[in-house]
């Protein structure tokens, strides 16, 4: 993800005490996901239930430790290459760019997630269509493997996991992945992810979410790049399927979507003059060369974002959280 001119502080130590913060939220985190790898059939009522006791000890048994650093370092990694993507580009071209800026959370993955800030205007189609591109190619390249190897370290578990267990959703990369390297799967059996595909997954959620075509993230420079004045379009039709998504898969997405139809709208009615002001800082400003072509390379690279976004959306990030399953 990358945000536009803004001030904010200049010196790296910033840049370096948010990387160890987020790198311990996510270590933390990684606990909370190797504790149950380690000791599966205890979280499933299984025979190992009596053999472990639930204190203290059991957070530092070194496989757990290790699958803890494991997570966090692969997760890390993949955001480092989202956003030196980005800022790697920005040098390329001469454009004034931060270091990454990352965000510690007490969620369910340990981290908001990272953010660069260009400081310098944009101004010609192919560097914006080049600094958009950047982030999530990197991020997707570093995501695959990730999953891939982790995916043949996963448990495949009969029956269905504690009541109280999250069921996570499944990017079509997800399902690929699983078929060719877990082969079919029993019936009514669950797939017990290793914490470094849980980190795969997370770099897939992160690049989807990047790439939808809206404002300034990176999918609305790669938009704009494409399909210059009917990238508004394709904004309106991406948060109008953020609605419906909401509505149906998970209710996370109906905030977002009506968040972004809310900034379209005060930008219009241009009131209250404030929010207007913050909601015409997410938009898009122009660019000088807006009708020059892309380029034949950048066309086809276009499609291929496209792509990495259709293989790597996840509809359900969290199953059982749709609006209308919550108000049953």
């Amino acid at each position: 993800m990358e945000e536009r001119p803004g001030r904010g502080p200049r010196k790296p130590w910033l840049n370096g005490i948010l990387f160890v913060l987020t790198f311990a939220s996510t270590f933390f985190v990684g606990l909370s996901l190797s504790l149950p790898y380690v000791f599966t059939d205890a979280f499933r009522g299984g025979p190992g239930l009596v053999e472990v006791d639930w204190d203290v000890k059991a957070f530092l048994d070194p496989r757990v430790l290790a699958l803890s650093l494991l997570y966090a370092g692969v997760l890390m990694t993949i955001l480092t290459a989202h956003e030196l993507g980005h800022y790697l580009t920005c040098r390329r071209y001469g454009l004034a760019a931060t270091l990454p800026f990352f965000i510690p959370a007490p969620n369910l993955f340990g981290t908001l997630g990272a953010f660069i800030k260009i400081k310098s205007p944009i101004n010609w189609k192919r560097q914006l269509f080049d600094v958009g591109a950047a982030g999530p190619l990197a991020g997707f390249i570093l995501s695959v493997p990730a999953l891939a190897i982790g995916l043949g370290f996963s448990k495949v578990v009969p029956g269905a996991l504690n009541q109280g267990t999250l069921t996570l959703g499944e990017p079509l990369l997800l399902k690929i992945g699983s078929a060719l390297i877990l082969g079919p799967l029993p019936a009514s059996s669950d797939i017990f992810l290793h914490p470094a595909a849980f980190a795969g997954w997370v770099g897939m959620l992160v690049t989807s979410l990047n790439l939808l075509p809206i404002g300034q993230l990176d999918g609305g420079h790669v938009a704009y790049a494409l399909l210059g004045k009917k990238r508004k379009l394709a904004s309106s039709i991406a948060l109008a399927a953020l609605v419906v998504l909401g509505v149906f898969f998970f209710s996370g997405w109906l905030i977002w979507g009506i968040i972004g139809f809310a900034f379209i709208l005060i930008i219009r009615l241009k009131r209250p003059a404030r929010l207007c002001r913050l909601a015409t800082r997410l938009v898009h400003p122009p660019i000088q060369d807006e009708r020059a072509p892309l380029g034949r390379g950048r066309a086809i690279l276009g499609f291929v974002l496209i792509l990495i976004f259709i293989l790597t959306f996840i509809p359900d990030p969290v199953k059982g959280m749709s609006l209308l399953g919550l108000l049953k």
